[in-house]
């Protein structure tokens, strides 16, 4: 349907009525890199608030400078809330920290435990809330875990 056939009111309740993006009530743990994301993303924010802003956008269309401002509160709840862990290596599979598993079919995966901002699956990289790295954590090589009901083991971590 064109932008002709709507009313002004309905294009301003989308950008008023945009919601916030869910903040975890887990704690914000944060790796090193993980804290210069954050970071990051807040200047993105700022700068893209800013822009917004300045263009002028006409009455109509606040909805780029809703979400300026949306991702704005998001990443300033989430910077204010970063706690950066710095863990020593002790054997054990840990916040920060990288773990390679043998699945029960042979695979072997490896996967680094950071914080929920930085997780990336994709890339090898889990939340510490995950229910992966949760049945992981603490863990040494040679020790066991179920994970999404198989039966895995730990056989390296760094």
């Amino acid at each position: 349907m064109s932008v002709a056939f709507t009313r002004e009111e309905d294009l301003e309740a989308t950008a008023a009525d945009l919601p916030d993006r869910p903040i975890s009530p887990h704690p914000n743990l944060v790796t090193l890199s993980g804290l210069a994301q954050i970071e990051a993303a807040l200047a993105d924010a700022r700068a893209a608030y800013n822009a917004a802003q300045s263009s002028g956008t006409i009455e109509s269309d606040r909805t780029p400078m809703a979400r300026a401002a949306r991702d704005l509160r998001y990443w300033s709840a989430r910077r204010a809330s970063a706690q950066l862990v710095e863990t020593v290596a002790d054997g054990r599979v840990r916040f920060g920290g990288s773990v390679a598993i043998e699945r029960e079919d042979g695979r072997t995966q490896t996967w680094r435990i950071t914080g929920e901002d930085e997780a990336d699956p994709a890339a090898g990289s889990v939340s510490h809330v995950s229910p992966l790295a949760r049945a992981l954590v603490g863990k040494r090589v040679g020790d066991e875990a179920s994970v999404a009901g198989q039966t895995v083991e730990v056989v390296a971590v760094d």
